[in-house]
């Protein structure tokens, strides 16, 4: 018995010899299995990392009894830190000695290969697993990353991705990763089918799914890209096609997908079961409505004995809590509640109403605002602090944000207060974008060539909101300098306050134009009252100086008689504009959806040379037309005409001598007639002009419309405008085509002419233009370029297909 004590006692020794961690051997051996305290600690192999750092997450100190189990415990507290491939513990006399290989340091990480998913995107993803410059290199790290990039390249339909490290050892414990990306072709989509389907086409159900079998616009969308994620959103599209429809017991019985072998084609297979049509016997309002019934039954769009539709059910919900939202019940909820009968396949529905409690606006926050002042954004607000809270004014207070230009994103939370059911706090988390510029510099474009400019910008200056302008241009046709200022807030109600100042010499001969030149000469105030949200009058008050300078032999002769007959060249006018406008765009920069419109008269007050009016209609309209496409629909139209007497002056010889007198009345007793010159209608430097990257694209700038007599020097003529302008456009915006809100590509069809006035007007004398643009916010600069084909045009008109402008704004 006792010889086989001694034996198991032996076998048990052995075995916990064994099983133990190899660095716990050591004080397994001799006076080490006996608990000893620990006199002082020493930790070998460190390179980067301290010995203070070390003793932080040990769970050992100076006086500590240490045995096995303590030991153990300090080896898995020093391996969790990450820093050590290798941990030891040995002992030598009362001295705990900790032995330590450290992890290497990530000196330097590369991404190789990568198109599809930019590096710094995927750089911010590396370091949130763990692997960047810097820290401690994790081959299990190393790992993940290998796992998640296959993954995220997958979800973009590359299903033969290549993800290949590359570990590079280097001096003082340190290695560079690389890692090799071959990204591949993405799978597309060549097949997509419901099977079970009897009552409708697998045409009309796959409309608005997200993954589509290839076709010509998939280049643009990537709608023939399969991933995980898309076809889950299209299997719930699926089953709400049918329960919008009626089949309250349809059902998806499976979906298959499959690959070909070659990991280039994706074939998508769903199988369902449609069920029967059900129609509603009863709706019914429950609960507590807070609003009398009545106003919530108006809400109700699914009526007795239509067909059951899922769609107007959550219709009806969402408008009966947005109208609760509205009045401070930010929480209430509508519940539908079904009652199925299957045998007569009707379906009565009870709206249970939860209004929640009425919630306040506690404090609102303002987040990323550097440079404009809190109050700039304040007196954009519509929801109040210590009001109820409404969604509507919160979505508008949103939108006039948006609309102020000082923002490229605008987005906002309601976080409740804390310890309160019926308080929340409203956070307007923005991103603030260059609101002005200083910049001298060159421009180009080609109506105007070459410009030098100094130009002093901003439309939120000192954060105040309001604009200053200063401008000093020369180009080959124009010299400019001039002074604006605005303050959109002179009151508190809004009313708006500007004034500007400008001075000009333009040489028309260089600008697509008759052959003169101008020096002006102006100052003008406007004042704007809000009416509505959207609705704005403005009224301007100005004087300027208009000085007109002729070519002999090359300005044409109609010019030259309204200056003859109005007997100078300098023409004053006292003038004042009366506008409307309404801006219901959702985008200062790049509106999505929304209108914008803009009617004006201006006149000349009598006393001036020349007495004459002008009216102007511009209108923008913004259509989205899905994710993938905006559709811009605009017109101008214009028309000005004079409202005094015609001035004539008439042309009279002395008989017998070769005297001639310019008389405004009839000839003198002794004279003879010769000729006479009349000033009528709408002054020709006022004259509307079409053709050019701003009107008519495909035709060159200004040249559209009426035309001198022809000459020998010009046998077409020279543009001289007109009274009347009708243009419009058609354009469709493609925001998904860059991933920036700096640039956009269109594609339009713009048409339209002037005419010389009403009675000339012709759609026969329309000119048409298609092409495509690129208009782009560059950091130097705007730029427009489109390259347009003439769809309509005659004998004479001057093309120019390829057109853009460099350093204005477009």
């Amino acid at each position: 018995m006792k010889a086989s004590g001694k034996r198991s006692k032996l076998f048990l020794a052995i075995l916990v010899t064994i099983t133990l961690p190899v660095p716990l051997q050591s004080l397994a051996q001799g006076a080490a299995t006996q608990e000893y305290v620990i006199q002082d600690i020493r930790i070998d192999g460190l390179q980067r990392i301290s010995a203070g750092t070390v003793l932080t997450y040990l769970p050992l100190e100076r006086g500590d009894a240490l045995d096995p189990s303590k030991a153990g415990e300090a080896i898995r507290a020093l391996y969790k830190t990450g820093f050590f491939e290798d941990v030891k513990l040995d002992r030598q006399g009362d001295i705990l000695v900790i032995t330590v290989a450290e992890r290497p340091a990530v000196n330097k990480l590369t991404l190789e290969g990568n198109k599809d998913i930019k590096t710094e995107d995927l750089m911010k993803g590396l370091q949130d697993i763990g692997l960047a410059e810097g820290n401690t290199f994790d081959r299990l790290a190393l790992d993940r990353v290998t796992q998640e990039l296959t993954r995220q390249y997958n979800n973009r339909g590359k299903y033969n991705v290549e993800i290949a490290p590359d570990v590079k050892q280097l001096g003082r414990n340190r290695v560079d990763v690389t890692i090799k990306v071959k990204e591949g072709k993405a799978a597309k989509i060549r097949h997509v089918n419901i099977v079970g389907t009897d009552r409708y086409d697998n045409k009309d159900i796959l409309d608005g799914w997200e993954s589509k079998e290839s076709n010509w616009l998939s280049w643009y969308r990537r709608d023939d890209q399969y991933s995980k994620e898309k076809l889950s959103g299209d299997i719930e599209k699926l089953n709400s096609f049918y329960l919008d429809r009626g089949h309250v017991d349809f059902a998806v019985d499976s979906t298959q997908v499959s690959i070909s072998p070659d990991k280039q084609n994706m074939f998508i297979v769903a199988g369902v079961t449609e069920g029967e049509v059900y129609k509603v016997s009863d709706v019914k309002i429950t609960g507590d409505t807070v609003l009398p019934v009545a106003d919530i039954e108006r809400l109700v769009l699914l009526k007795k004995d239509q067909t059951f539709s899922r769609a107007l059910i959550e219709y009806t919900s969402d408008a009966i809590t947005s109208t609760l939202g509205n009045i401070g019940y930010a929480f209430s909820q509508v519940n539908p509640i079904p009652t199925v009968d299957r045998e007569s396949r009707n379906i009565a529905i009870n709206l249970q109403v939860v209004p929640g409690p009425r919630v306040n606006v506690r404090r609102i926050v303002f987040k990323g605002n550097a440079r404009t002042g809190d109050e700039v954004l304040r007196r954009e607000m519509r929801q109040f602090e210590g009001a109820w809270y409404s969604q509507a004014a919160i979505d508008r207070s949103k939108i006039r944000l948006q609309r102020l230009g000082f923002f490229e994103t605008v987005e906002v939370e309601t976080p409740p207060v804390p310890g309160s059911n019926d308080q929340v706090d409203l956070v307007f988390n923005l991103k603030e974008t260059s609101s002005g510029s200083f910049s001298f510099g060159l421009g180009y474009s080609q109506s105007s060539g070459l410009t030098t400019s100094v130009d002093l910008s901003q439309n939120n200056f000192l954060g105040s909101g309001n604009r200053v302008a200063v401008t000093a241009s020369r180009s080959t046709y124009q010299d400019r300098y001039g002074f604006s200022f605005a303050n959109p807030y002179f009151t508190d109600g809004g009313v708006s306050l500007g004034y500007n100042l400008s001075w000009s010499e333009t040489d028309y001969s260089d600008y697509n134009t008759a052959y003169y030149a101008t020096t002006n000469a102006s100052a003008r105030a406007v004042l704007g009252l809000p009416i509505t949200e959207n609705d704005t009058v403005s009224l301007a008050f100005g004087i300027d100086s208009n000085e007109v300078s002729t070519y002999s032999g090359s300005t044409p002769q109609a010019i030259i008689d309204y200056i003859d007959a109005i007997g100078h060249r300098t023409f004053h006018a006292w003038r004042t504009e009366l506008a409307w406008a309404r801006d219901s765009r959702n985008d200062y920069f790049m509106p999505t959806r929304g209108t914008y419109q803009r009617v004006s008269t201006e006149i000349t007050l009598p006393g001036s040379t020349v007495e004459y009016f002008k009216l102007n209609y511009e209108l923008s309209k913004y259509i989205p037309l899905g994710p993938f496409f905006v559709l811009n629909s605009r017109l101008e139209l214009g028309y000005g005409d004079s409202y005094g007497e015609d001035v004539t002056r008439r042309f009279c010889t002395v008989q017998g001598s070769d005297v001639v007198v310019k008389s405004s009345s009839e000839c003198a007793p002794g004279s003879v007639e010769t000729a006479s010159v009349t000033a009528s209608g709408l002054p020709f430097y006022e004259n509307f002009y079409a053709g050019g990257v701003r009107s008519i694209r495909g035709f060159k700038d200004n040249t559209l419309g009426p035309r001198s007599e022809p000459t020998s020097s010009y046998a077409d003529g020279q543009p001289l405008g007109g009274a009347v302008k009708t243009t419009g456009s058609l354009e469709m915006y493609f925001p998904k085509l860059f991933d920036s809100k700096a640039a956009r590509v269109s594609a339009f069809v713009d048409f339209g002419n002037v005419f010389a006035d009403v009675q000339s007007v012709d759609a026969g004398e329309f000119r048409a233009s298609t092409g495509i643009a690129l208009l782009w916010r560059a950091p130097v600069g705007p730029i427009s370029i489109s390259y347009a084909f003439p769809l309509r045009q005659k004998d004479g008109d001057e093309i120019e297909r390829l057109q853009f402008t460099f350093g204005e704004a477009f």
